[in-house]
């Protein structure tokens, strides 16, 4: 893969979801490196300036929208407002996620329904409204799953339902639209050192022989990790690469 200070962004546009924080920081440090013009979205507007504030430090360009992605008229607001300002949209990146543990009988109907609003729903209507501009530019979306879109996971069940979700969103828009140039692939990240996996917690009382299978040998990937993976995948060197659903988590679902 082609490290920082390349120009493989250069005229291109990406909106990128959850870019005050974690992997959506990295994401977009790393295209603003990379030439792209970034335009980033997340609820906590104060983060989004800091993580403005140092792409452009660095040289690059970046946009920002305070947005809550579970809510579809601020979606296609940010889309309507990142070609305004730019012109043309390339990249989408779905990268704004929440997740919790807890016995699913502890679950609430709030917790539920706004882990569906931000994982789920923010995923779809975010690549509803950018998809006529994305067609145009011959673009792409990625999506960042889990591995808990591709494994059971005790005490995640809302959480793992909704990264599966994603995964059959990524599928489903590369199938129906696999006759264009558009791109549609998702990641799949395990464990990630980021504010998410830091302020996840298990139920005092869980069964840790259940938690093995999701552990892994290997320890936690970077944020920066994660957006190289990105960078590449959004890139015309992963040209051939559409609806795939690539692993970047150690080999925990390798076995």
């Amino acid at each position: 893969m082609t490290t920082p200070g390349t120009t493989r962004f250069d005229g291109k546009v990406a909106l990128l979801t959850g870019a005050g924080s974690g992997i959506g920081r990295a994401v977009a440090l790393r295209l603003a490196a990379e030439g792209a013009v970034v335009h980033g979205l997340d609820v906590d507007a104060a983060a989004l300036e800091e993580t403005a504030a140092d792409a452009r430090a660095a040289g690059g360009r970046m946009h920002v929208r305070r947005t809550d992605v579970a809510v579809p008229g601020e979606c296609r607001a940010a889309v309507e407002e990142c070609v305004a300002v730019s012109g043309r949209l390339d990249v989408l990146g779905n990268i704004a996620g929440i997740a919790s543990s807890e016995h699913v009988g502890d679950v609430t109907e709030d917790q539920y329904r706004r882990m569906m609003g931000v994982n789920v729903d923010g995923y779809f209507f975010m690549a509803q409204a950018a998809l006529p501009h994305l067609l145009i530019a011959s673009g792409n979306i990625v999506n960042i799953a889990s591995n808990a879109g591709l494994m059971g996971i005790a005490y995640s069940v809302v959480y793992s339902m909704t990264k599966g979700a994603v995964v059959q969103l990524t599928r489903s828009l590369a199938m129906e639209f696999v006759k264009t140039p558009l791109r549609v692939n998702a990641i799949a990240p395990a464990g990630v050192r980021t504010n998410l996996t830091r302020g996840f917690h298990l139920p005092d009382d869980a069964d840790f022989e259940l938690m093995k299978p999701y552990m892994g040998f290997r320890g936690a990937a970077g944020p920066d990790d994660i957006a190289a993976l990105f960078a590449f995948v959004a890139s015309d060197e992963a040209i051939n690469i559409h609806g795939a659903i690539i692993s970047s988590d150690g080999g925990v679902t390798a076995g």
